[in-house]
């Protein structure tokens, strides 16, 4: 399927159903942030990103990084691919981009949504080739084992092995485990079986930022060879 053909890779605004505004003034103000600030390291997603940046484990190990947030909550892939083609890679030059978007595409296939995916990696790398990006795999979601759990499990098979080898882009499996043995996740990890709490976005995020610093520590000649941080 080429990428005009899938509706998860061809770059869309959110439709402003409610009539307010809010996700084109979030766009806008990441624009602007943009303009005056020199991130090592810029997120971009879904609520997950979002969420994050009101946590204090943001505060302690990404902002030391002049991390920037471009979280929008609701965001598939399409969105995001909008949003990088409208203004929120143009005047910043980050080390690293670290993505993480996927679970909101409804309606789309795991292939579909792995061809979004693909498609932002191809996007950062032709307009910031000096960065590397770090995806972040799906979490599973849902108290209970249910089909969606599922796809993003297929999604995260299918963009580990394609990126499996590329020089530029890795992929962080994020889940530490929250579905027990019985299948279940705590409300204690995901409040509401979807988005973290403080709880569980602490494991994600010390993971992520070790290999974070691990691939600055690399690009400056600091670090031993890079393993891959996923088995």
């Amino acid at each position: 399927m080429s990428r005009e053909e899938n509706p998860a890779s061809k770059p869309t605004p959110v439709q402003d159903v409610q009539g307010d505004g809010r996700w084109m003034s979030l766009h806008h103000r990441f624009v602007a942030d943009s303009k005056d600030k020199e991130p090592e390291v810029v997120f971009i997603g879904d609520s997950l990103v979002q969420l994050m940046h009101q946590c204090e484990i943001w505060r302690e190990l990404f902002s030391p990084l002049h991390a920037l947030n471009f979280g929008i909550g609701g965001d598939g892939t399409q969105h995001v691919l909008w949003r990088l083609e409208n203004g929120e890679l143009e005047h910043i030059r980050p080390k690293i981009v670290v993505v993480w978007v996927g679970t909101n595409n409804h309606g789309h296939t795991a292939e579909q949504v792995t061809g979004g995916i693909k498609a932002i990696v191809q996007l950062v790398n032709e307009r910031q080739p000096q960065a590397r990006v770090v995806v972040l795999g799906l979490l599973p979601r849902g108290q209970h084992p249910n089909p969606l759990r599922e796809k993003n499990r297929r999604v995260n098979e299918l963009v580990r092995a394609a990126l499996a080898g590329h020089p530029r882009a890795h992929f962080l499996d994020a889940d530490p485990g929250f579905v027990h043995s019985d299948g279940t996740i705590s409300h204690h990890d995901m409040y509401d079986y979807l988005h973290l709490s403080r709880l569980g976005y602490t494991p994600v995020c010390r993971a992520l930022h070790s290999l974070l610093l691990r691939l600055l520590a690399q690009d400056q000649g600091q670090g031993a060879p890079l393993l891959e941080p996923t088995p």
